[in-house]
């Protein structure tokens, strides 16, 4: 949404005045309104130019702008009647306006023309300084001030003890493999329902991976599948050396449930919240309720630093040794002394004064991404076909992306035909993750439904969608979603 109010201006400014509100607005626009703040007309950049080349001086107060009626729309337009009249009038952008006249909102081409994307980076104001300081300062090598400062920042906003900045969640999941000594011909559990990135770490070590389906009512590793195949371990004398629980789409798995099944067995929890930074269970931070827990700030995170992240932990011997094994393993000596295998996992001291700046931002991003699952909701609250992602009562979910599945029964569209309905429309969407235990690269691992003649992450792959969710997505760019997704149900 653009701030309507730096582009709303009243007679009486200087050309000079006019010009720095334009370079403020960044639209390339303001909005002349009389007393009553009812819109007059609109002024551009050429409008100003004009008035220089007539000679009017910049500090001049008195000058005439000529009468122009402004191309408007009510403020209850859909996108696709905003995309007629911008083509027809050959305006790049509208405001609109509500039932007196007044502007309530600016809507602008590229708004409603250029691709929407599921989920795009999000930059703040203040990254830039961060990275700044490392090229200021010559710490553009890994290691350095910011690595150190984003360590520190992350572990206190989340409420645990230590961390270590990484060059990936994956990086993170393999080195909390290590720390717990998962080695090959160990069995691993991890959620099925989850992306790759999950389960490829299990491979690294040589362990097998056994997956564990979700819960109808969450979306997560399901207790209930998880339990029957603890038992099933404890019988044949075999535990796993880990559990890997994902919290998914932005949402915590239930983990007093899961964590009271591990500590039966004294099986160790690796928390991955790649997806789930800002959110919470219970009240504690999400990535903090389990041995080890780990971030992702891919492009597509939360938060991103472009690519990277974190591994933290209450233990801070685990985490020393992180370290250590991230940069190398280098033994403490006045040469290269290397005992034993490492890994060039650390993130830069550049990515990390992103990352900085970034986390100033986490709790604003987290809002607006639920802001935007709340519009899809009310949205598309017609249409009887859809069922979103619950929220489990135990927290809040940063709603990473927003996800539905389609009542397979009684839906005019399947999945796959609304993807391509959206994609027809330049909206990017796309299936809910495709299951573990379904993927070649995993064929024979074996397999806990959340019942014998269900499985829940097959229903949820089959049926469910991840819409646009983007934090900086503007209220036009979904409102064109939401169209879009009613058009098509409407075929």
């Amino acid at each position: 949404m653009h701030d309507i109010q730096k582009l709303i201006v009243r007679s009486g400014l200087s050309l000079h005045e006019m010009f720095e509100r334009m370079d403020k607005g960044r639209q390339g626009i303001l909005l002349l309104v009389d007393e009553s703040g009812r819109l007059l007309r609109t002024i551009t950049d050429g409008d100003l130019r004009r008035l220089l080349l007539k000679g009017v001086s910049l500090d001049d107060m008195s000058y005439e702008l000529p009468a122009k009626p402004p191309v408007t729309a009510p403020e209850t337009s859909s996108g696709n009647q905003l995309l007629a009249l911008m083509r027809s009038e050959k305006v790049n952008q509208i405001p609109l306006l509500d039932e007196s006249g007044k502007p309530v909102s600016i809507v602008q081409l590229h708004d409603l023309e250029e691709p929407i994307l599921l989920s795009t980076p999000h930059m703040g104001d203040q990254e830039i300084s961060f990275v700044n300081q490392a090229f200021d300062t010559n710490w553009i090598a890994p290691l350095g001030p910011n690595v150190d400062a984003f360590e520190k920042e992350l572990a206190e906003m989340v409420g645990i003890e230590h961390a270590a900045a990484l060059s990936s969640g994956t990086a993170a999941l393999h080195l909390a493999l290590i720390l717990l000594g998962v080695e090959r011909g160990d069995t691993v559990f991890c959620s099925s329902l989850t992306f790759v990135a999950s389960a490829n770490p299990i491979l690294y070590q040589g362990a097998t991976p056994v997956f564990i389906d979700s819960d109808p009512d969450t979306w997560n590793m399901s207790p209930r599948a998880l339990e029957r195949a603890l038992l099933q371990a404890d019988a044949s004398g075999k535990h796993p050396k880990a559990v890997i629980v994902v919290n998914l789409y932005g949402q915590s798995a239930d983990m007093d449930l899961i964590k009271s099944l591990c500590d039966r067995f004294d099986i160790p929890i690796i928390e991955d919240a790649a997806e789930s930074l800002g959110a919470t269970y219970k009240g504690k931070a999400s990535g903090t309720l389990g041995t080890i827990g780990v971030y992702s700030f891919n492009g597509n995170k939360i938060i991103t630093t472009s690519g990277g992240g974190m591994l933290v932990s209450d233990d801070g011997d685990l985490v020393k040794r992180a370290r250590f094994l991230s940069t190398q393993a280098r033994d403490n000596a006045p040469y290269y002394l290397h005992s034993q295998v490492g890994y060039n996992y650390r993130m830069s001291n550049v990515l990390a004064g992103i990352g900085r700046g970034q986390l100033k931002v986490l709790n604003d991003r987290v809002a607006a991404r639920r802001a935007i699952f709340e519009r899809y909701k009310e949205g598309l609250s017609d249409i009887p076909y859809i069922q979103w992602m619950p929220e489990a009562d135990y927290g809040i979910s940063t709603r990473w992306l927003s996800c539905f599945t389609i009542d397979p029964n009684n839906s005019p569209l399947t999945v796959d035909e609304l993807i391509t309905h959206l994609a027809n429309n330049d909206i990017e969407a796309r299936r809910v993750w495709r299951p573990m235990h379904l993927q070649p690269l995993f064929k024979g691992c074996e397999y806990f439904p959340y019942a014998e003649n269900t499985s829940v992450s097959n229903i949820l792959f089959e049926n469910g969608l991840c819409l646009p969710s983007g934090s900086n997505m503007t209220k036009e760019q979904q409102a064109r979603v939401i169209d879009a997704i009613i058009d098509g149900f409407k075929q």
